[in-house]
């Protein structure tokens, strides 16, 4: 069985099974990041775009907002 069927057949699952599948899925993954150096690199990056411009930031309570939250 390949990815497009698995894919088909878990789009035809109720809603809540879905869930439970995804879920699955997310706990199967290794809980770090495949980075080589763990999203450091990443994280820096992200920090010096900030300090650079910080107007492109958002508070957490529009990234909430954001989520419909």
């Amino acid at each position: 069985m390949g990815f497009e069927e698995i894919h088909t057949g878990a789009l035809l699952l109720p809603e809540d099974k879905r869930a439970e599948l995804a879920a699955e899925l997310l706990c199967s993954l290794p809980a770090t990041l495949a980075d080589p150096d763990g999203g450091i690199a990443e994280a820096n990056r992200r920090l010096t775009e900030l300090k650079n411009d910080p107007l492109q930031g958002c508070s957490w309570e529009e990234i909430k907002s954001g989520l419909g939250r």
